[in-house]
């Protein structure tokens, strides 16, 4: 997969990134979401115009990245995802995801540490990157999210680029955590509150600093968690759900039954 041409190219047009492959996706995906979906939007205006900035959200659900990235690039920025790179491999999909300017990553083991890299070029050329720190929908029963990986602290620290903080909810609706059936009837809605940049300085200099980079992405992760608690009207729990003490598996779908 590392063999595939990734596109770093500065952003351009409007909405900013945008590209014919992007722009012909977004014709014919956002009518159906539109479609499908009411929408419940706040906060837009707190996502910076230009420049590079890190957007990262709670993932509950495989329909998340079209909800997400239909936000952004209404409201302006044409994202940059990092992607599993098995779906990369998949025909015709694939390519225009690659064409689109995403991303293909393997998600453990030595070719995940090249992630960070990918995400620092993307940072560099000025682009907008969206994140789920969680790596994999959450394993949370309540679908609250969990305890995160340490890289997009890591990469906000090494780069100085903003972290902007964004909670989505009713994405379940339309497609079950971890189903791959989309509800077309009723329409579902979907609520997006996008939060004010997170403060990292108390963590400035200390990219390499494993502890460091445990307390910021703990921090990153409550401001999501704040915002999400804002749009379901509920407190999370006190205990976070952490993979890291769990038998379940690190990625992929834990509840398929197996043979």
């Amino acid at each position: 997969m590392s063999e595939l041409r990734v596109s770093y190219a500065p952003p351009t047009g409007y909405p900013l990134g945008t590209n014919a492959s992007f722009r012909i996706c977004s014709k014919i995906v956002i009518p159906i979401i539109r479609m499908i979906t009411k929408r419940d939007w706040q906060g837009a205006e707190k996502i910076p115009k230009t420049g590079p900035v890190i957007v990262v959200s709670n993932h509950v659900s495989y329909f998340d990245v079209l909800g997400f990235a239909y936000f952004l690039f209404h409201n302006g920025r044409a994202p940059r995802f990092l992607g599993k790179a098995s779906v990369f491999r998949t025909p015709i999909i694939g390519r225009i995801l690659l064409a689109a300017g995403q991303v293909p990553v393997e998600r453990e083991g030595e070719g995940a540490a090249k992630a960070i890299d990918h995400a620092k070029a993307i940072l560099m050329a000025g682009h907008m990157l969206g994140v789920y720190p969680e790596g994999t929908l959450t394993r949370d029963s309540g679908l609250w999210p969990m305890v995160a990986k340490t890289g997009v602290a890591r990469l906000a620290l090494q780069t100085g680029a903003p972290v902007i903080p964004i909670a989505q909810w009713g994405t379940a609706d339309v497609m079950p955590t971890y189903g791959k059936r989309v509800r077309f009837f009723p329409r579902s809605q979907i609520t997006i509150r996008c939060g004010e940049p997170v403060d990292m300085s108390p963590w400035a200099g200390k990219s390499e600093d494993a502890q460091a980079l445990t307390e910021a992405t703990a921090h990153i992760m409550r401001e999501i968690t704040k915002l999400l608690e804002e749009i379901r009207g509920q407190v999370r729990p006190p205990v976070i759900f952490d993979p890291h003490n769990s038998d379940l598996p690190r990625t992929g779908n834990f509840k398929k039954k197996k043979g």
